[in-house]
């Protein structure tokens, strides 16, 4: 990016700051504004902007993002208390998220032929993962029971962790399908990435963890500085584990579970930091978005892509969650609430970023056509539901509630997932958990 690109994308964060309050009211969300503003000032408009897929910075800066997340979702897990109080989450990531992924691979075969089984699995498992700030409405409503925002809060902050194996897996598989590809080579090459990974991340989130704690404990270490050392330790997890074979996806979630473990009370310290740095490289990415890849999208977008969408985002989506939510004594429209709340996000791009990037898979563009399609679609559509759909959803349960008891109700101990949790109510879970 040159100067000028700089200094419209600094004003465009700005601008959208002095009003950001009043929006969260509205139904624009802030994944709407910045990729309307990138497609206003991109490629697709007014050539503003100088950055493309071919330079590498919307790669760098999606890769980027995706680090932060991992690392600092999977820090916040107590893997103890979500087995015992937030089984919602876990039924969603244990049963509803291998169907959606199955599913959507069969009906992948049935929209596009020309990919192979490799190919299939690969778009279903990137368009798989949900992102719960395209629908911030629904997760700041106080009318929304807090166990399902605290469901659709945890479920989007795991299971982008717990597809990147299957994507490299699946990736591998589609590199495989080239007519001089040696599938044996990439298949050992799929084995280091998702074993070499989580033992680089879980010794550099150990290790790096403890002595942050060590530090801050004894009062060696400045506050700003452990808050940017917890953060900087997910880039050294990355790129460790890039070094040496494995995947520096998979060591920075495992490396924040890891820190998370050891060192509880630094993380908790830098949520708050982490949360605010990866809000604004998100922002950033969708902006990228809009600039560069929704022209893409509108130029070469087909009806089975539209189809694939859909499908993605409705049944290929709503009725796997339904299913793992079955005997949970949830209402019918919880299902469907929860279901539909699954937008698709930051984790799918950065997805389909390492897919187009690969000269070494076959029918690549094509994938990416149909996850940004996908993407695209959700901003909007999830974005544009979440205010009426929350109000709707909430005041029935509201009302449901005086009557008789709900399980929508039932009382939890909180995750700190969500930007929505006060301060005291994250101080108060700390005491309990501990």
């Amino acid at each position: 990016m040159d100067v000028t690109s700089v200094t419209i994308v600094a004003l465009g964060i700005v601008l959208f700051s002095l009003v950001s309050a009043r929006l969260r009211k509205s139904f624009v969300t802030a994944p709407m504004v910045f990729v309307t503003f990138g497609l206003l000032i991109g490629n697709g408009g007014l050539r503003w902007v100088d950055f493309g897929l071919a330079n590498g910075t919307i790669h760098i800066l999606a890769e980027l993002t995706l680090v932060v997340v991992l690392f600092t979702d999977a820090s916040r897990v107590n893997l103890k208390l979500l087995w015992r109080e937030h089984n919602l989450p876990v039924r969603l990531l244990a049963v509803g998220l291998p169907l959606t992924i199955a599913v959507g691979t069969l009906v992948a075969i049935g929209c596009f032929p020309e990919f192979s089984i490799w190919h299939a699995a690969l778009l279903a498992t990137i368009v798989a993962p949900t992102d719960a700030s395209l629908a911030h409405p629904v997760v700041t409503n106080q009318l929304v029971p807090v166990r399902i925002r605290q469901t659709i809060c945890v479920e989007s902050g795991l299971n982008d962790g717990i597809c990147v194996p299957l994507v490299l897996l699946f990736l591998c598989g589609a590199r495989s399908t080239g007519h001089d590809a040696d599938p044996a080579y990439w298949f050992r090459f799929a084995a280091m990435q998702i074993t070499l990974g989580p033992l680089v991340g879980v010794i550099v989130g150990s290790v790096g963890g403890r002595l942050l704690q060590v530090a801050a404990d004894r009062r060696w270490a400045d506050t700003s500085f452990v808050d940017l050392s917890a953060l900087a330790l997910a880039g050294f997890a990355y790129g460790a584990a890039e070094l040496v074979g494995g995947s520096g996806f998979i060591a920075a979630f495992c490396g924040g579970l890891a820190m998370g473990h050891v060192a509880p009370s630094v993380c908790r310290k830098v949520h708050e930091f982490g949360e605010a740095e990866g809000q604004l490289l998100a922002l950033l990415v969708f902006l990228a978005v809009g600039a560069v890849m929704a022209p893409l999208v509108i130029e070469e977008i087909a009806w089975t892509t539209v189809f694939f969408a859909v499908m993605s985002l409705t049944v290929l989506r709503m009725i796997p969650a339904a299913i793992s939510l079955v005997g949970t004594g949830l209402q019918i429209r919880t299902y469907a609430f929860i279901g539909w709340f699954g937008p698709r996000g930051t984790a799918s791009i950065v997805f389909a970023l390492l897919v187009i990037q690969d000269t070494r898979v076959p029918l690549r563009h094509e994938i990416f056509i149909v996850v940004m399609s996908t993407v695209l679609m959700s901003v909007f559509a999830h974005g544009l539901t979440s205010v009426p759909a929350a109000k709707w959803y909430g005041s029935h349960t509201q009302a449901t509630e005086s009557a008789v008891p709900l399980a929508e109700h039932k009382q939890i101990n909180e995750l700190p997932f969500c930007c929505w949790m006060s301060a005291e109510n994250a101080r108060n879970q700390e005491v309990s958990q501990t």
